[in-house]
């Protein structure tokens, strides 16, 4: 009798799940590691005791899941992936402490930091004339020494004096609420899929055409002064979106209100 493979719903069998949930553990052990080459084929298959045909069966739910990725071509092959960063819109937090607190070394590298006039888009964003001054930061996000994200976040200059002379390797939410009385209380954020320009992909580590997030932020205090505009580029194969929201409570009044609409295909 062969061996459970994929069944008709597409789904894997139990013979290749056992085989997924057995590297799974390996990977949560800590027997595999975060860039470790997995072995051949044949032999993987063998340490498992199941055939190739389910082996590419369980690696194929495992790159699907995220858990391995593979590298076509000579000196490919198939390796663990790093783990992902989740990125929690649900609070506003700084990269280094979001990091820090999923167990990842926090670090930053600063590309250039410039005062210029705001133009269009940053005006727009920060609700201030075009030709006034910002702070625009440009920086790369580390975690566990690669980078993740590339980020350029802009400031109306007369809200942070001196900062572009400061230490900007850390939080900068940190810096403005310590040194500038600025505490983020409320941010809007837009997320939508970019691919990485020839720059980007080079800052990133990446390959030019590789999926980014691009979540751009606006932040105000709790005054509803908006002092930051940002543009963050997270790499789509190390970061994950979570958000945690609230139904709101049911009543009769609303009820009531609501419609239900029911979409039909067209007659032919």
């Amino acid at each position: 009798m062969a061996e459970a493979g994929l069944d008709d719903s597409g789904a894997i069998g139990p013979t290749a799940e056992d085989a997924r949930r057995r590297l799974v553990g390996m990977v949560e052990r800590g027997t595999l590691r975060p860039g470790q080459r997995l072995g051949a084929e044949r032999e993987l298959a063998v340490k498992l005791g199941v055939s190739r045909s389910t082996l590419r069966q369980a690696l194929g739910a495992l790159e699907e899941a995220g858990v391995v990725r593979r590298v076509p071509g000579r000196g490919g092959g198939t390796f663990i992936a790093s783990p992902k960063v989740e990125r929690d819109l649900s609070r506003i937090v700084g990269i280094p402490m979001l990091l820090r607190d999923q167990g990842f070394t926090a670090g930053s590298r600063v590309l250039s930091v410039a005062v210029r006039t705001a133009g269009p888009e940053a005006a727009r964003a920060l609700g201030i004339a075009e030709d006034e001054f910002v702070v625009d930061l440009v920086r790369i996000r580390l975690a566990d020494g690669v980078p993740i994200s590339l980020e350029q976040a802009v400031f109306p200059a007369e809200l942070v004096p001196g900062l572009p002379e400061r230490a900007l390797g850390g939080s900068i939410y940190e810096l403005c609420d310590s040194e500038y009385g600025l505490r983020p209380d409320e941010a809007i954020e837009h997320i939508e899929v970019v691919l990485a320009s020839s720059d980007e992909a080079a800052v990133l580590g990446i390959d030019r055409g590789d999926p980014l997030l691009l979540v751009t932020r606006t932040t105000r205090t709790a005054a509803g002064v908006a002092f930051e505009f940002s543009r963050d580029l997270f790499r789509a194969d190390r970061t994950r979106i979570s958000v945690k929201v609230k139904g709101s409570p049911a009543n009769e009044k609303a009820r009531l209100r609501g419609r239900i609409v029911e979409l039909v295909p067209p007659a032919e």
